[in-house]
């Protein structure tokens, strides 16, 4: 498959796909003319970097399960580590998010959204400058 066909059936872009080629997730075959050719292989890995990327993997997240993904000798715990530590991340960056959520509804709820200069949000923004 080239690129474009690869594209196509992992759901990736091929710049997305260019780019995990640059950082050495994936490694195409080169045909005689210099073009990439992408095997089942290469499709399938692309497509589990894909879905990894869509449940907020990092790129170094994905080296790693992509190594394990790759060999067969693996042991699971090591895979279930990686996502138990990205799983508190997401947890962490809730309660981050929560937080900031609570505040900004606060404060727009605090906020009279009339014709009136004053404004909670704005002071809110600004508190911060004047320590």
């Amino acid at each position: 498959m080239n690129i474009g066909e690869v594209a196509e059936r992992s759901g990736l872009p091929a710049k997305t796909i260019r780019y995990y080629e640059d950082i050495g997730l994936v490694e195409p075959l080169r045909s005689a003319n210099g073009y990439r050719v992408y095997g089942d292989q290469e499709l399938n890995q692309l497509a589990f970097l894909g879905r990894a990327r869509s449940l907020g993997f990092t790129i170094e997240e994905c080296r790693l399960l992509l190594a394990l993904y790759r060999d067969p000798h693996r042991s699971s715990s090591d895979v279930k580590e990686v996502a138990r530590t990205h799983l508190a991340h997401i947890d962490r960056k809730i309660v981050e998010l929560s937080s900031m959520r609570n505040t900004l509804s606060h404060l727009i709820k605090a906020c009279a959204g009339d014709d009136r200069p004053d404004c909670p949000i704005l002071e809110d923004l600004a508190a911060d400058q004047k320590g």
